[in-house]
């Protein structure tokens, strides 16, 4: 399992990718670093004991969850879509705006988007 020294081969080329080359080099000025086991992790590996087999119930079970959880939602969401649409409709037509009122709407999620964009793709 742990018998002879970790080798990884290197890279051949130009990496376009700066970590990888930067991994790469760290590796080998670390590589007389490694410890010999001597067959150490070998002989733990087999001393552990074997996995312990899950029930043959389980997946069935499991199915049988999401599917009652999947009609339970399914019965329960178009009326949970109407009160949410109804909720969101009173929010709004109950309460007079003007258009400067919806123009700063309009301006800070504009602000908003453009900040975020700047911020994703900056090159620090």
């Amino acid at each position: 399992m742990n018998d002879s020294p970790h080798t990884t081969p290197r890279p051949s080329g130009t990496s376009a990718d700066w970590l990888d080359a930067l991994l790469a080099d760290d590796g080998a000025n670390h590589r007389s670093d490694y410890i010999g086991d001597t067959g150490f992790t070998a002989s733990v590996m087999r001393r552990l004991p074997a996995a312990d087999a899950l029930p043959a119930w389980r997946k069935p079970f499991v199915a049988v969850l999401w599917l009652v959880a999947a009609a339970l939602l399914a019965t329960m969401l178009p009326g949970t879509a109407h009160e949410v649409a109804r909720e969101v409709f009173t929010l709004f037509a109950a309460r007079p705006f003007s258009l400067s009122t919806l123009a700063f709407a309009l301006a800070a999620v504009g602000v908003a988007t453009w900040t975020g964009a700047a911020v994703a793709l900056r090159r620090d």
